[in-house]
């Protein structure tokens, strides 16, 4: 057929002819190898070439309750061996404690350093796309018991097995002095309360001893002054009686003179004087009334008289000022408020603080724990060397390109015989209703179109 001549071809259906369709791309079986080739090539050298990827895991499980129990019976922080374990997984989730780790082993991430960026950029890539945390599996169906896994994946030349086991480390360390540091503050707080609570019964009992030294010393003077009031009475008393005493004798002198009474007489011996010539007798005189004082004579009345007027002092006179003065004496000092005063150690003589000494010496002994050996969790798997890479999977990468070739090559032939079409209806229009079935081979359009 010359290039002159048309080709009768028919209009394209509106369904596809699936053996016109295999055929054209049949037909075109060089572009599919040669684009099949070309992908497989392109997936091959990018398998070849791309830097290895490794990945490293380890696995955390609760501690045993042994381990634990050191701080639990402290009964000051309550610590149960799960809450432990996600006490550390919160650790190893958190940003400050990644960070903390990136910055203190700065050498172990030098291939995770670019130029240009900060240390903290440097972090943000290798937090985002390095390190994976699973949570406790607790939940699952089937599950024996909770665990947290930890998952690092890292290119070639990067040492991951010490990143993460010394990550794993340092997040247990890190809660480790976290929750000494919580311990130490929980002390520190009750310490003050039962400083607080000693300090208090300690100015109570101040309080109560200058209270009872303040009692008894008013006591003391309360007493003294009311002794002293009684032998200011009792000398009145006895003055204002020696002076009535004096005023007696004087009246009694007085009578005796004028009786002629010199010296000590009774009634009856004043009555013999009237009658001289009587034989001397011997009376017996009974009387029950008392004999009236100048009987006794103006000698006697005036002896005493003069005694009484030389008496400076009438307190040997009552016996009740002796006994005053004796309690006088005793008052000038207590002898309870000396020892009250000279006591050197007073917490000995507080009361009600046996339980809150005991609680501050329990309380000293949590505070030296020694939480370098504290087990929170138990590391069930470390990390350990890899056996393969995980990244790239060569046989995976060839194979797509294989598929993703094959599939390429077949859209291009697809294509390229869509358009040889389309070109030849432009060229050749046809009359309505006439269909060639595949129009031919490509090749022969391609021919016809020239």
């Amino acid at each position: 057929m010359s290039s002159n001549t048309p080709v009768p071809v028919g209009p394209l259906s509106n369904e596809a002819d699936l053996f016109a369709l295999f055929q054209a791309v049949w037909q075109q079986k060089t572009i599919v190898i040669a684009t099949t080739l070309l992908c497989t090539l392109i997936a091959m050298s990018y398998a070849l070439l791309a830097t290895p990827e490794y990945q490293v895991s380890s696995t955390l499980r609760p501690a045993a309750i042994n381990e634990l129990d050191a701080l639990n019976r402290s009964g000051v922080y309550t610590l149960p061996p799960n809450e432990a374990l996600l006490k550390v997984g919160s650790a190893l989730e958190s940003y400050d404690t990644r960070l903390g780790f990136f910055k203190s082993h700065q050498a172990l991430f030098n291939q995770f350093k670019h130029p240009g960026r900060t240390l903290e950029q440097s972090f943000e890539e290798f937090d985002r796309n390095s390190l994976k945390l699973k949570l406790p599996d607790a939940q699952k169906p089937g599950s024996l018991g909770a665990s947290i896994g930890m998952e690092l994946n890292y290119p070639q030349g990067v040492d991951g097995v010490q990143i993460l086991n010394g990550f794993v480390n340092y997040a247990i360390a890190a809660e480790r002095e976290q929750i000494a540091a919580d311990l130490k503050v929980i002390v520190n707080n009750r310490l003050t309360e039962l400083k607080g609570k000693l300090d208090a019964a300690r100015a109570s009992y101040e309080t109560d001893k200058d209270v009872r030294i303040a009692t008894l010393l008013e006591a003391d003077n309360l007493k003294r002054a009311q002794l002293q009031d009684e032998v200011k009475a009792l000398r009145q008393q006895l003055k204002t009686g020696r002076q009535d005493r004096m005023a007696q004798l004087d009246e009694a002198i007085g009578i005796a003179r004028a009786l002629g009474i010199n010296k000590p007489t009774t009634p009856s011996n004043l009555g013999d004087k009237g009658h001289p010539g009587e034989t001397s007798v011997m009376r017996t005189e009974i009387n029950n009334q008392q004999i009236p004082l100048y009987f006794m004579g103006v000698e006697a009345l005036g002896a005493e008289r003069a005694a009484l007027q030389q008496r400076k002092t009438d307190d040997f006179t009552a016996e009740r000022i002796a006994e005053i003065a004796r309690e006088l004496q005793l008052l000038q000092s207590n002898r309870e408020v000396e020892v009250l005063k000279q006591r050197k150690n007073e917490d000995l003589f507080l009361s009600g603080v046996e339980p809150l000494r005991a609680e501050i010496v329990r309380l000293g002994g949590v505070a030296n724990l020694d939480f370098s050996n504290l087990k929170l969790v138990s590391v069930d798997r470390e990390a350990v060397e890899p056996l393969g890479r995980v990244k790239p999977r060569k046989t995976l990468i060839v194979a797509l390109g294989v598929v993703l070739g094959g599939l390429a090559g077949i859209l291009i032939a697809l294509l390229r015989h869509f358009v040889l079409l389309r070109r030849a209806q432009t060229h050749y229009p046809v009359p309505t209703g006439v269909l060639t079935g595949s129009l031919g081979s490509a090749k022969g359009l391609e021919k016809d179109c020239h």
